[in-house]
């Protein structure tokens, strides 16, 4: 059964930091690009973040830029996304998803959600004094 699974959300002081991880089970999560998305309360759902399959390479959104970096840890079969310097406006439920087909583009993208076939269950993150 293919499945991710994130963990590392929780309440968190403005300026904080948080690590999310989403692990993957039943498939081999390198061979596959890897989004986070968010979605706050009233919001539409937003890319803030990909690696790609293959060489590695990161995207992120204007709002998380320098903040936030994302990594692999091919031991464990799983995606991390370091949030530092969090705000109140980062609150949300993060989601991960994997792309639907192994090396589907040499740079992952965040913009087109449906290439994303296998999501997590989300994990929440509140940012508050």
């Amino acid at each position: 059964q293919l499945q991710l699974v994130e963990s590392g959300g929780g309440l968190v002081q403005p300026g904080g930091s948080l690590r999310l991880s989403c692990v993957a089970s039943g498939f081999t999560l390198d061979y596959y690009a890897v989004g986070w998305f968010r979605q706050a309360p009233g919001k539409e759902r937003e890319g803030v973040s990909c690696i790609s399959s293959g060489d590695g390479s990161t995207y992120f959104a204007d709002s998380v830029k320098g903040r936030f970096t994302v990594s692999r840890d091919n031991a464990r079969n799983s995606v991390n996304l370091e949030m530092n310097s969090l705000t109140p406006e980062d609150t949300a439920i993060y989601y991960c998803a994997a792309d639907g087909i192994p090396y589907r583009r040499r740079l992952c993208q965040v913009e087109d959600p449906y290439e994303y076939d296998y999501w997590g269950q989300g994990t929440q993150v509140t940012v508050s004094s």
